[in-house]
Protein backbone atom coordinates (compact mmCIF):
# COMPACT_ATOMS: atom_id res chain seq x y z
CA UNK A 1 0.00 0.00 0.00
CA UNK A 2 1.80 3.15 -0.99
CA UNK A 3 -1.19 5.63 -0.64
CA UNK A 4 -4.37 6.58 1.76
CA UNK A 5 -7.69 5.48 0.23
CA UNK A 6 -9.40 8.57 2.06
CA UNK A 7 -6.92 10.97 1.36
CA UNK A 8 -4.43 9.99 -1.14
CA UNK A 9 -1.80 10.75 1.58
CA UNK A 10 1.74 8.55 0.95
CA UNK A 11 2.22 9.23 4.92
CA UNK A 12 1.32 5.22 5.55
CA UNK A 13 2.83 3.79 8.97
CA UNK A 14 2.87 -0.24 10.16
CA UNK A 15 0.68 -1.01 13.00
CA UNK A 16 0.88 -4.76 12.95
CA UNK A 17 1.67 -7.35 11.08
CA UNK A 18 -0.34 -10.45 10.61
CA UNK A 19 1.26 -12.37 8.00
CA UNK A 20 -0.48 -13.76 4.79
CA UNK A 21 -3.94 -15.47 5.69
CA UNK A 22 -7.17 -16.83 3.35
CA UNK A 23 -10.36 -14.59 3.01
CA UNK A 24 -11.47 -15.19 6.60
CA UNK A 25 -15.00 -15.99 5.17
CA UNK A 26 -13.81 -18.71 2.64
CA UNK A 27 -14.71 -22.05 4.28
CA UNK A 28 -13.90 -25.17 2.56
CA UNK A 29 -15.83 -27.61 1.57
CA UNK A 30 -14.74 -31.67 1.73
CA UNK A 31 -13.78 -31.38 -1.98
CA UNK A 32 -11.52 -28.64 -1.60
CA UNK A 33 -9.02 -29.47 1.12
CA UNK A 34 -6.39 -31.03 -1.55
CA UNK A 35 -6.63 -27.73 -3.91
CA UNK A 36 -4.45 -24.94 -3.11
CA UNK A 37 -5.86 -21.99 -1.37
CA UNK A 38 -4.79 -18.31 -1.59
CA UNK A 39 -3.59 -16.41 0.80
CA UNK A 40 -2.89 -12.38 1.19
CA UNK A 41 -0.97 -10.59 3.25
CA UNK A 42 -2.71 -8.92 6.45
CA UNK A 43 -0.79 -5.94 7.46
CA UNK A 44 -2.82 -2.69 9.03
CA UNK A 45 -1.06 0.75 8.50
CA UNK A 46 -2.61 4.42 9.86
CA UNK A 47 -2.19 7.03 7.51
CA UNK A 48 -0.59 9.93 9.35
CA UNK A 49 -2.36 12.61 7.52
CA UNK A 50 -5.77 11.41 7.72
CA UNK A 51 -5.43 8.69 10.38
CA UNK A 52 -7.71 6.16 8.62
CA UNK A 53 -6.38 2.41 9.95
CA UNK A 54 -6.42 0.67 6.80
CA UNK A 55 -5.41 -2.67 5.11
CA UNK A 56 -4.22 -3.49 1.14
CA UNK A 57 -7.37 -3.58 -0.88
CA UNK A 58 -6.00 -7.27 -2.32
CA UNK A 59 -9.71 -8.96 -2.48
CA UNK A 60 -12.67 -7.40 -3.85
CA UNK A 61 -16.21 -7.39 -1.87
CA UNK A 62 -17.33 -9.52 -5.35
CA UNK A 63 -15.29 -11.97 -4.33
CA UNK A 64 -16.88 -11.83 -0.44
CA UNK A 65 -19.97 -11.13 -0.74
CA UNK A 66 -21.82 -12.41 -3.70
CA UNK A 67 -22.34 -15.77 -2.08
CA UNK A 68 -21.84 -15.25 1.67
CA UNK A 69 -21.88 -17.57 4.76
CA UNK A 70 -22.95 -14.90 7.39
CA UNK A 71 -26.60 -14.89 8.45
CA UNK A 72 -27.36 -12.01 11.25
CA UNK A 73 -30.38 -13.93 12.38
CA UNK A 74 -28.34 -16.18 14.16
CA UNK A 75 -27.38 -14.32 16.94
CA UNK A 76 -30.19 -13.77 18.90
CA UNK A 77 -28.20 -10.87 20.84
CA UNK A 78 -27.66 -9.22 17.13
CA UNK A 79 -31.30 -9.57 16.67
CA UNK A 80 -32.39 -8.14 20.02
CA UNK A 81 -30.08 -5.26 19.24
CA UNK A 82 -31.37 -4.01 16.03
CA UNK A 83 -34.79 -4.32 17.56
CA UNK A 84 -33.70 -1.78 19.82
CA UNK A 85 -32.16 0.33 17.51
CA UNK A 86 -35.12 0.59 15.49
CA UNK A 87 -36.99 1.00 18.78
CA UNK A 88 -34.94 4.20 19.52
CA UNK A 89 -34.88 5.66 15.95
CA UNK A 90 -38.42 5.64 15.57
CA UNK A 91 -38.59 7.39 18.35
CA UNK A 92 -35.67 9.96 17.76
CA UNK A 93 -36.58 10.75 14.21
CA UNK A 94 -40.44 10.35 14.69
CA UNK A 95 -40.68 7.56 12.06
CA UNK A 96 -43.72 6.56 10.90
CA UNK A 97 -46.28 4.87 8.17
CA UNK A 98 -45.10 7.20 5.49
CA UNK A 99 -41.59 7.28 6.52
CA UNK A 100 -39.09 5.19 4.08
CA UNK A 101 -36.19 3.46 5.65
CA UNK A 102 -33.10 1.99 3.69
CA UNK A 103 -30.37 -0.45 4.96
CA UNK A 104 -27.00 -0.81 3.14
CA UNK A 105 -25.65 -4.33 3.76
CA UNK A 106 -29.16 -5.46 5.31
CA UNK A 107 -27.98 -9.34 5.17
CA UNK A 108 -30.79 -10.96 6.09
CA UNK A 109 -33.20 -8.69 7.18
CA UNK A 110 -32.75 -9.20 11.27
CA UNK A 111 -32.96 -5.25 11.21
CA UNK A 112 -35.71 -4.16 8.81
CA UNK A 113 -38.25 -7.11 9.83
CA UNK A 114 -38.62 -4.75 12.86
CA UNK A 115 -39.28 -2.03 10.55
CA UNK A 116 -41.82 -4.00 8.61
CA UNK A 117 -43.49 -5.20 11.56
CA UNK A 118 -44.15 -1.09 12.88
CA UNK A 119 -45.77 -0.75 9.20
CA UNK A 120 -42.93 1.66 7.73
CA UNK A 121 -41.93 1.28 4.08
CA UNK A 122 -38.07 -0.10 3.97
CA UNK A 123 -36.16 -1.24 1.29
CA UNK A 124 -32.48 -3.50 2.23
CA UNK A 125 -29.56 -3.47 -0.50
CA UNK A 126 -27.78 -6.35 0.06
CA UNK A 127 -25.04 -7.94 -2.32
CA UNK A 128 -24.91 -11.48 -0.95
CA UNK A 129 -27.69 -12.93 -3.73
CA UNK A 130 -27.89 -16.06 -0.84
CA UNK A 131 -28.45 -13.87 2.16
CA UNK A 132 -31.16 -11.29 0.49
CA UNK A 133 -33.20 -13.84 -1.01
CA UNK A 134 -33.63 -15.13 2.83
CA UNK A 135 -34.90 -11.59 3.37
CA UNK A 136 -36.92 -11.55 0.79
CA UNK A 137 -38.93 -14.97 2.33
CA UNK A 138 -38.75 -12.94 5.60
CA UNK A 139 -40.79 -10.23 3.73
CA UNK A 140 -37.82 -7.64 3.56
CA UNK A 141 -38.04 -5.87 -0.01
CA UNK A 142 -34.55 -6.03 -0.78
CA UNK A 143 -32.39 -5.08 -3.52
CA UNK A 144 -29.37 -7.62 -4.91
CA UNK A 145 -26.93 -4.41 -5.08
CA UNK A 146 -23.89 -3.19 -4.15
CA UNK A 147 -23.94 0.43 -3.25
CA UNK A 148 -22.90 3.38 -5.29
CA UNK A 149 -23.57 6.49 -6.00
CA UNK A 150 -25.35 5.11 -8.92
CA UNK A 151 -27.08 2.78 -6.84
CA UNK A 152 -28.03 4.97 -4.48
CA UNK A 153 -29.51 7.56 -7.39
CA UNK A 154 -31.73 4.86 -8.61
CA UNK A 155 -32.99 3.96 -5.25
CA UNK A 156 -34.04 7.23 -4.98
CA UNK A 157 -35.43 7.93 -8.09
CA UNK A 158 -37.96 4.93 -7.67
CA UNK A 159 -38.75 5.07 -4.02
CA UNK A 160 -38.09 8.47 -2.85
CA UNK A 161 -35.25 10.10 -0.95
CA UNK A 162 -34.89 7.83 2.77
CA UNK A 163 -35.54 9.49 5.65
CA UNK A 164 -33.19 7.00 7.60
CA UNK A 165 -30.03 5.54 6.09
CA UNK A 166 -29.02 2.53 8.54
CA UNK A 167 -25.18 1.37 7.18
CA UNK A 168 -24.64 -0.79 10.32
CA UNK A 169 -21.23 -3.00 10.44
CA UNK A 170 -20.30 -2.13 6.23
CA UNK A 171 -18.53 0.99 6.67
CA UNK A 172 -15.27 -0.89 6.86
CA UNK A 173 -16.09 -3.54 4.37
CA UNK A 174 -15.99 -1.25 1.63
CA UNK A 175 -12.53 -0.12 0.05
CA UNK A 176 -14.30 2.74 -2.25
CA UNK A 177 -15.25 4.80 1.00
CA UNK A 178 -15.39 8.32 -1.14
CA UNK A 179 -18.20 6.00 -3.19
CA UNK A 180 -20.02 4.25 -0.98
CA UNK A 181 -20.69 7.56 1.04
CA UNK A 182 -21.75 9.47 -2.22
CA UNK A 183 -23.83 6.58 -2.46
CA UNK A 184 -25.62 7.34 1.57
CA UNK A 185 -26.01 10.82 0.66
CA UNK A 186 -27.57 9.91 -2.73
CA UNK A 187 -30.07 7.77 -1.28
CA UNK A 188 -31.20 9.93 2.32
CA UNK A 189 -33.25 13.17 1.90
CA UNK A 190 -31.76 16.49 2.17
CA UNK A 191 -32.96 17.09 5.74
CA UNK A 192 -32.63 13.21 6.63
CA UNK A 193 -30.37 10.82 8.77
CA UNK A 194 -27.88 8.38 8.35
CA UNK A 195 -26.95 6.08 10.71
CA UNK A 196 -24.20 4.19 10.78
CA UNK A 197 -22.40 1.78 13.13
CA UNK A 198 -18.69 0.56 12.65
CA UNK A 199 -16.05 -1.04 14.97
CA UNK A 200 -14.04 1.35 16.87
CA UNK A 201 -10.66 1.57 16.54
CA UNK A 202 -10.06 3.01 20.10
CA UNK A 203 -11.19 0.16 21.78
CA UNK A 204 -9.83 -2.58 18.99
CA UNK A 205 -6.31 -1.26 20.03
CA UNK A 206 -7.14 -0.88 23.91
CA UNK A 207 -8.56 -4.19 24.38
CA UNK A 208 -6.35 -5.78 21.81
CA UNK A 209 -8.81 -7.38 19.59
CA UNK A 210 -6.60 -7.91 16.24
CA UNK A 211 -8.87 -10.49 15.45
CA UNK A 212 -11.13 -8.46 14.33
CA UNK A 213 -8.37 -7.11 11.53
CA UNK A 214 -9.48 -9.16 8.49
CA UNK A 215 -9.59 -9.07 4.59
CA UNK A 216 -13.23 -7.99 4.43
CA UNK A 217 -12.25 -5.12 7.06
CA UNK A 218 -10.69 -3.02 4.65
CA UNK A 219 -10.47 0.61 7.15
CA UNK A 220 -11.15 0.90 10.89
CA UNK A 221 -12.10 3.93 11.84
CA UNK A 222 -11.89 6.92 14.71
CA UNK A 223 -14.80 8.99 15.53
CA UNK A 224 -11.82 11.89 13.75
CA UNK A 225 -11.35 9.77 10.69
CA UNK A 226 -14.93 8.97 10.54
CA UNK A 227 -15.61 12.91 10.09
CA UNK A 228 -13.24 13.09 7.63
CA UNK A 229 -14.94 9.75 5.40
CA UNK A 230 -18.35 11.15 5.79
CA UNK A 231 -17.27 14.74 4.68
CA UNK A 232 -15.92 13.12 1.49
CA UNK A 233 -19.35 11.78 0.24
CA UNK A 234 -21.16 15.41 1.35
CA UNK A 235 -22.59 14.54 5.32
CA UNK A 236 -21.66 15.67 8.43
CA UNK A 237 -21.43 14.10 11.92
CA UNK A 238 -23.92 15.27 14.01
CA UNK A 239 -23.91 12.57 17.22
CA UNK A 240 -22.13 9.44 18.69
CA UNK A 241 -23.06 6.52 20.74
CA UNK A 242 -20.22 4.05 22.18
CA UNK A 243 -21.62 0.57 22.03
CA UNK A 244 -20.05 -2.32 23.34
CA UNK A 245 -21.39 -4.26 20.49
CA UNK A 246 -17.95 -6.16 18.41
CA UNK A 247 -16.21 -5.65 21.53
CA UNK A 248 -16.59 -1.51 20.69
CA UNK A 249 -18.06 0.24 18.09
CA UNK A 250 -19.62 3.69 17.63
CA UNK A 251 -23.07 4.91 16.39
CA UNK A 252 -22.44 7.62 13.67
CA UNK A 253 -25.07 9.61 13.61
CA UNK A 254 -24.92 11.76 10.31
CA UNK A 255 -26.88 14.35 7.78
CA UNK A 256 -26.25 15.70 4.60
CA UNK A 257 -23.77 18.85 5.54
CA UNK A 258 -26.31 21.69 4.59
CA UNK A 259 -29.09 20.44 7.41
CA UNK A 260 -26.32 18.86 10.11
CA UNK A 261 -25.80 21.95 12.63
CA UNK A 262 -23.45 21.87 15.65
CA UNK A 263 -22.40 18.46 16.63
CA UNK A 264 -23.64 17.58 19.78
CA UNK A 265 -21.42 17.35 23.14
CA UNK A 266 -20.41 13.87 22.83
CA UNK A 267 -18.52 14.37 19.73
CA UNK A 268 -16.24 16.51 20.85
CA UNK A 269 -15.96 14.00 24.34
CA UNK A 270 -14.97 11.29 22.07
CA UNK A 271 -12.70 12.94 20.49
CA UNK A 272 -11.22 14.04 23.39
CA UNK A 273 -10.82 10.50 24.53
CA UNK A 274 -9.34 9.73 20.80
CA UNK A 275 -6.45 11.99 21.55
CA UNK A 276 -5.51 11.22 24.60
CA UNK A 277 -4.97 7.66 23.83
CA UNK A 278 -2.32 9.26 21.19
CA UNK A 279 -4.68 7.77 18.60
CA UNK A 280 -3.80 11.28 16.03
CA UNK A 281 -0.07 10.45 16.58
CA UNK A 282 2.23 7.31 16.41
CA UNK A 283 2.55 6.69 19.98
CA UNK A 284 -0.67 5.19 20.19
CA UNK A 285 -0.26 2.52 17.58
CA UNK A 286 3.71 1.65 18.55
CA UNK A 287 2.89 -0.55 21.34
CA UNK A 288 0.23 -2.74 19.56
CA UNK A 289 1.91 -5.22 17.66
CA UNK A 290 3.93 -6.75 20.83
CA UNK A 291 0.50 -6.65 22.82
CA UNK A 292 -0.94 -8.81 19.63
CA UNK A 293 2.22 -11.28 19.81
CA UNK A 294 1.45 -11.75 23.57
CA UNK A 295 -2.07 -13.28 22.60
CA UNK A 296 -0.79 -15.28 20.57
CA UNK A 297 2.43 -17.03 22.82
CA UNK A 298 -0.55 -16.94 25.34
CA UNK A 299 -3.10 -19.35 23.27
CA UNK A 300 -0.69 -21.06 21.79
CA UNK A 301 1.07 -21.97 25.53
CA UNK A 302 -1.99 -22.76 26.97
CA UNK A 303 -3.57 -25.35 24.14
CA UNK A 304 -0.31 -27.13 24.02
CA UNK A 305 0.06 -27.79 27.70
CA UNK A 306 -3.90 -29.08 27.13
CA UNK A 307 -2.45 -31.43 24.33
CA UNK A 308 0.07 -32.70 26.14
CA UNK A 309 -2.41 -33.11 29.47
CA UNK A 310 -4.65 -35.52 26.97
CA UNK A 311 -7.55 -32.73 27.55
CA UNK A 312 -9.72 -32.22 24.59
CA UNK A 313 -10.40 -29.07 23.50
CA UNK A 314 -13.09 -27.33 20.61
CA UNK A 315 -14.10 -24.63 19.28
CA UNK A 316 -17.37 -23.02 19.67
CA UNK A 317 -17.89 -20.28 16.60
CA UNK A 318 -16.69 -20.17 13.19
CA UNK A 319 -17.02 -16.04 13.32
CA UNK A 320 -14.09 -14.20 10.54
CA UNK A 321 -12.61 -13.32 13.52
CA UNK A 322 -11.93 -16.42 14.47
CA UNK A 323 -9.86 -17.04 11.67
CA UNK A 324 -7.99 -14.17 12.08
CA UNK A 325 -7.01 -15.55 15.47
CA UNK A 326 -6.46 -19.17 14.29
CA UNK A 327 -3.97 -18.51 11.23
CA UNK A 328 -2.33 -16.07 12.90
CA UNK A 329 -1.33 -18.64 15.46
CA UNK A 330 -0.99 -21.09 13.78
CA UNK A 331 -3.70 -23.66 15.57
CA UNK A 332 -4.45 -26.79 13.61
CA UNK A 333 -6.83 -30.44 14.58
CA UNK A 334 -3.85 -31.14 16.86
CA UNK A 335 -4.97 -28.42 18.99
CA UNK A 336 -8.26 -27.68 18.10
CA UNK A 337 -10.04 -30.99 16.97
CA UNK A 338 -13.11 -28.83 15.89
CA UNK A 339 -15.15 -26.09 16.95
CA UNK A 340 -19.31 -25.87 16.16
CA UNK A 341 -21.34 -23.16 14.45
CA UNK A 342 -24.73 -22.41 14.41
CA UNK A 343 -25.26 -21.77 11.15
CA UNK A 344 -25.84 -24.91 9.23
CA UNK A 345 -24.43 -23.37 6.05
CA UNK A 346 -20.84 -24.00 7.29
CA UNK A 347 -21.29 -27.66 9.06
CA UNK A 348 -19.56 -30.04 6.67
CA UNK A 349 -16.96 -27.21 5.91
CA UNK A 350 -13.55 -26.51 7.69
CA UNK A 351 -11.38 -23.18 8.06
CA UNK A 352 -9.81 -21.52 5.84
CA UNK A 353 -6.11 -21.88 5.83
CA UNK A 354 -6.11 -23.92 9.30
CA UNK A 355 -8.35 -26.83 7.97
CA UNK A 356 -10.68 -27.34 11.22
CA UNK A 357 -13.44 -28.64 11.01
CA UNK A 358 -17.10 -27.46 11.43
CA UNK A 359 -19.46 -29.17 12.98
CA UNK A 360 -22.96 -28.87 14.91
CA UNK A 361 -23.04 -27.27 18.28
CA UNK A 362 -24.75 -30.70 19.33
CA UNK A 363 -21.37 -32.57 19.42
CA UNK A 364 -20.07 -30.55 22.46
CA UNK A 365 -22.87 -32.52 24.52
CA UNK A 366 -22.14 -35.37 23.33
CA UNK A 367 -18.46 -35.41 23.25
CA UNK A 368 -18.08 -33.53 26.81
CA UNK A 369 -14.96 -32.00 25.83
CA UNK A 370 -12.75 -30.74 28.75
CA UNK A 371 -12.34 -27.08 27.07
CA UNK A 372 -14.25 -24.65 24.65
CA UNK A 373 -12.45 -21.93 22.80
CA UNK A 374 -14.93 -19.09 22.59
CA UNK A 375 -14.01 -17.36 19.19
CA UNK A 376 -16.72 -15.12 18.92
CA UNK A 377 -15.69 -13.61 22.29
CA UNK A 378 -17.82 -9.93 21.41
CA UNK A 379 -20.56 -12.32 22.58
CA UNK A 380 -19.22 -13.39 25.81
CA UNK A 381 -22.35 -12.68 27.85
CA UNK A 382 -25.13 -14.48 25.80
CA UNK A 383 -22.42 -17.44 25.40
CA UNK A 384 -21.93 -17.63 28.76
CA UNK A 385 -25.64 -18.46 29.38
CA UNK A 386 -26.04 -20.43 26.08
CA UNK A 387 -22.93 -22.26 26.82
CA UNK A 388 -23.75 -23.19 30.34
CA UNK A 389 -24.24 -26.72 30.46
CA UNK A 390 -20.61 -27.38 29.85
CA UNK A 391 -20.37 -27.38 33.47
CA UNK A 392 -22.30 -30.70 33.80
CA UNK A 393 -19.52 -32.15 33.26
CA UNK A 394 -16.59 -29.65 34.65
CA UNK A 395 -15.36 -28.16 31.62
CA UNK A 396 -14.57 -24.71 30.92
CA UNK A 397 -14.98 -21.92 28.78
CA UNK A 398 -12.16 -19.98 27.48
CA UNK A 399 -11.95 -16.93 26.01
CA UNK A 400 -8.48 -15.56 23.96
CA UNK A 401 -9.71 -11.69 23.64
CA UNK A 402 -8.53 -9.07 25.35
CA UNK A 403 -6.30 -11.77 27.39
CA UNK A 404 -6.62 -15.52 27.88
CA UNK A 405 -9.35 -16.19 30.47
CA UNK A 406 -10.72 -19.70 31.45
CA UNK A 407 -13.76 -19.70 33.58
CA UNK A 408 -16.56 -22.07 34.53
CA UNK A 409 -19.27 -22.34 32.14
CA UNK A 410 -21.75 -21.36 34.50
CA UNK A 411 -20.05 -17.88 35.99
CA UNK A 412 -17.55 -15.28 35.04
CA UNK A 413 -15.02 -16.19 37.84
CA UNK A 414 -12.06 -16.58 35.12
CA UNK A 415 -8.26 -17.18 35.81
CA UNK A 416 -5.54 -15.97 33.45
Amino acid sequence: MTRCRLCGSAAMESVVDLGATPPCESFLAADQLDRPEPAYPLHLRVCTDCWLAQIPALITPEETFTQYAYFSSYSSSWVEHARTFVTGAVERLGLGPDSFVVEVASNDGYLLRHMVDRGIRCLGVEPSVNVGAAAREAGVPTLTEFLSPDTGAAVSAEHGPADLVVANNVYAHIPDVVGFTQGLRAMVADDGWVSIEVQHLLTLIEENQYDTIYHEHFQYYTVASAIRALASGGLALVDVELLPTHGGSIRLWARPAEAAGEPSRRVSDVLDREKAAGLRELSGYTEFSSRVAKVRRDLLRFLIEAAERGDTVVGYGAPGKGNTLLNHCGIRPDLLAYTVDRNPYKHGRFTPGTRIPILSPERIAADRPDYVLVLPWNLREELVEQLSFVHEWGGRLVFPIPELSVVEAASEKGTA
